[in-house]
């Protein structure tokens, strides 16, 4: 930092009680699909195997049939996900690295993104409790307001789904995320004026993002059978067409896709039929290798906070 620029004060609670709060002007999102501008993405350099499996299926699957993971072949697909950011126009940052954090590659678990700044979570598991401390560090030295902090109980990310501006879906397990936080989270979405749904759904399923992903204005890619039909029915009634993706390519994260913005998605290469589905309609696909991620238990999205993108 020049000397002659003194550091800013960043708010460590920027939302107004009772709602009113003023949305930035150089950062946030009030949308999934909005034109990314600003990416976070956590480390590779510290990824690997951690006790997870109570608290994940899809790595609980993973550790059980003792698929090989390879750190080598992580890095590679890394890479390859930060050049289609790259080629996209998307600048990345980056969470800083722990050796304690085996997980904190999964950004959108601790903490996500509104309109009027970033809300940092509440992780279930022991292991993971200290991505709190990596995600507020990066928002202060980013100088990147905090709107608030969850306090009533576990909540992650991947549970925070806004469906268009003034939308949202709020997913809750029980145990990696629970009711408490999630009505916690809520009321202060609707204090803002906007609509909030609440979904309960069993923690097999891990995250609401898993199951819904918006990729495009009006239009989200969803799993019918794993998304419960008061969700469906809430999307519908919002006039959003939905792009089915089938059970098993939903538990591989097949669904869990990152929108660009401008009909660009970044789509796991596993995830032939959605990609197939998407590029029929338009859309250009991304489709870099992720294996060494999904079988972890997080996919394209877990792994991106989106910091920034055009109004919806």
């Amino acid at each position: 930092m020049p000397k002659d620029k003194a550091p800013q004060t960043v708010p460590l609670q920027a939302r107004k009680p009772g709602g009113g709060t003023k949305p930035l002007e150089n950062w946030g999102i009030d949308s999934e699909y909005g034109v990314l501008r600003d990416v976070l993405l956590g480390p590779i350099e510290t990824f690997g195997h951690m006790d997870n499996a109570a608290f994940s299926s899809i790595y609980r699957e993973t550790a059980v049939l003792e698929r090989p993971w390879d750190q080598q072949a992580a890095m590679r697909q890394y890479r390859e996900i930060c050049d289609a950011y790259r080629e996209a126009g998307v600048t990345i940052h980056t969470l800083p690295a722990d050796d304690h954090l085996k997980y904190g590659l999964y950004a959108r678990d601790s903490s996500f993104m509104t309109p009027w700044g970033a809300v940092i979570t509440q992780m279930a598991n022991p292991r993971r409790r200290g991505e709190y401390a990596a995600a507020l560090r990066f928002y202060l030295e980013a100088e990147i307001p905090i709107y608030d902090m969850v306090s009533a109980g576990n909540f992650e990310g991947g549970d925070f789904h806004i469906v268009e501006p003034g939308a949202v879906l709020i997913g809750y397990t029980g145990l990696r995320c629970e009711e408490v936080s999630a009505r916690q989270i809520g009321a202060w979405v609707e204090q803002e004026g906007w609509d909030v749904h609440y979904a309960y759904i069993d923690p097999y399923y891990v995250h609401i993002d898993l199951m819904v992903c918006m990729i495009a204005p009006k239009c989200a890619a969803v799993c019918i059978e794993t998304t419960p039909e008061h969700v469906i029915d809430w999307l519908k009634s919002r006039k959003i067409e939905l792009i089915p993706v089938g059970f098993k390519d939903t538990m591989a994260l097949g669904c869990n896709v990152m929108s660009l913005g401008d009909e660009r998605v970044l789509a796991p290469a596993a995830s032939k039929d959605l990609i197939a589905r998407l590029r029929a309609n338009g859309f250009k696909v991304y489709d870099p290798e992720a294996d060494m991620f999904t079988m972890m238990g997080g996919g394209l999205h877990c792994m991106a906070q989106s910091l920034r993108r055009d109004t919806g």
